[in-house]
């Protein structure tokens, strides 16, 4: 008897379910419906299990996972101390988390920072700042100023050890949970238990505010955040297991309609000679989100980041008529090319630049300087030149013709030479939104998961 699972991805525009068969490890049949977050979440589940039936008939589930970016995630804000250090670790543990960065506060609040937190209401607030045992100040300061806000929002503190338990008794009003100080030591990352805390703190809101308490009770296991499910399916693609072999570094660009997503898997060591890194170790799996720039939501962050004269040369369109079309984008988010000739540059021109902004921003940079010993590099980020692998997915690059001409603007440009962007590269897509729904496989069943999505995912020949 076959043996299926349901595992479903509650995005924030569309519910997407995947049926898989273990047995066979095959995608049985896969289908979507409108997230109803503003109805009950459950309507689109239940519609979307309709549409499921109809192409695949009656299943029966074993297990059914789930993960949920309904709602765009959580809002987050950062204090820390040290822009370079203290804040930028607590900001890689937000975006590990599946969390959007709305703001990073470095040095002691003021009381006009209080005035934009409060009018901001983030839906979690990280404290951090200081080594252990180092500087106590500032963020014993901020916790008071924090504590002066008539707005409750979960607190996570992690930061000097020494004073956290003192940080926690001042914001008592507020909820609050102590994790390890990200950063105990100079240039020591330690983000596992804030990133776990985040995630707890995640799903608990999702399910409570978004109406999953009823889909929830259908579930074999908890969810976890889709950016998350990514990162697992992402690293376990990257990596293999035990018993099956991975495809190596990568780099995976998710363009939506609100923000672009960036996720690489290699160490990002440098690759030249007398090269110095500058700021902190960066993490072998890494997200990054680019809030200003996507397809409909994000488009004048495309264009503002780029330049209307960019996307007009590369659509073949004139700049007036590349500004009224995406004014028109802006107003309409529902609208697809569907055979509209301009509409379709456009979209080509938007999804390459989209493609090579958030790239860019995520790739390290390196800059070329002398010293008493000769050439020096200063390498700051990481150097993704040699990754081999580039995924991508998105609607803009799935439904197109074009999928690798617009991949191909994640690669390293003679235009930009400081960037570490790769040199050479097989692009990939997940033509089928798989890549959430693999994650959450990947718990139970790796192995599966991973053999599948070697399977499913199309690759062209190597990039030049």
């Amino acid at each position: 008897m076959m043996k299926a699972v349901l595992l479903i991805d509650f995005g924030s525009t569309y519910t997407k379910l995947t049926a898989v068969d273990l047995d066979s490890e095959t995608i049985l049949a896969t289908s979507q419906s409108y997230t109803t977050v503003e109805t009950d979440i459950n309507d689109g589940l239940m519609n979307g299990l309709k549409l499921l039936e109809q192409n695949a008939g009656g299943l029966a589930f074993a297990d059914t996972f789930a993960c949920s970016s309904a709602a765009g995630g959580l809002k987050m804000m950062v204090s820390g101390l040290v822009p370079e250090l203290t804040s930028e670790a607590a900001k890689l543990a937000s975006l590990g988390a599946g969390a959007k960065v709305a703001k990073v506060y470095s040095f002691e609040l003021t009381d006009e920072d209080i005035d934009e937190i409060r009018k901001a209401e983030p839906d979690i607030f990280l404290l951090v700042g200081g080594t252990d045992g180092g500087n106590s100040e500032c963020i014993l300061h901020n916790a008071g100023m924090l504590a002066k806000l008539d707005r409750s929002f979960p607190i996570v503190i992690a930061g000097n050890r020494t004073v956290a338990s003192k940080c926690a008794d001042m914001l008592s009003p507020h909820e609050t949970f102590v994790c390890e100080n990200v950063m105990p030591k100079f240039g020591v990352l330690k983000i596992d238990q804030t990133q776990k805390t985040i995630r707890d703190i995640f799903l608990r809101k999702i399910v409570q505010a978004k109406g999953l308490t009823q889909a929830s009770s259908l579930l074999s296991d908890i969810m976890m955040p889709t950016p998350s499910a990514v990162l697992a399916s992402m690293e376990l693609l990257a990596k293999g297991t035990g018993t099956e072999k991975g495809i190596g570094d990568l780099i995976a660009v998710d363009v939506g309609g609100a923000t672009t997503d960036v996720y690489s898997m290699a160490d990002g060591k440098p690759t030249r000679m007398n090269t110095v890194c500058k700021g902190l170790p960066e993490p072998y799996a890494k997200r990054t989100v680019e809030g200003d720039i996507g397809m409909r939501y994000g488009i004048h962050g495309i264009a503002e980041a780029v330049g209307i004269e960019r996307i007009a040369d590369l659509s073949g369109l004139t700049e007036e008529r590349a500004c009224e079309l995406i004014d028109f984008l802006s107003a309409h988010t529902d609208v697809v090319p569907g055979g509209d000739a301009e509409l379709e540059a456009l979209d080509y021109a938007l999804a390459s630049m989209a493609i090579e902004t958030a790239v860019s921003r995520h790739a390290g940079t390196i800059q070329e300087t002398y010293t008493m010993c000769g050439q020096t590099f200063v390498q700051e980020g990481k150097d993704l030149t040699s990754v081999r692998q580039v995924l991508v997915t998105g609607g803009s690059l799935i439904h197109t013709k074009c999928t690798e001409e617009i991949a191909k603007h994640a690669l390293y440009s003679p235009a930009a030479p400081d960037s570490l962007r790769p040199i050479k590269a097989d692009i990939s897509v997940d033509r089928n939104y798989i890549i959430a729904s693999m994650g959450l496989l990947s718990q139970h069943y790796p192995d599966t998961a991973l053999r599948i999505m070697k399977k499913e995912l199309e690759t062209y020949e190597s990039a030049e």
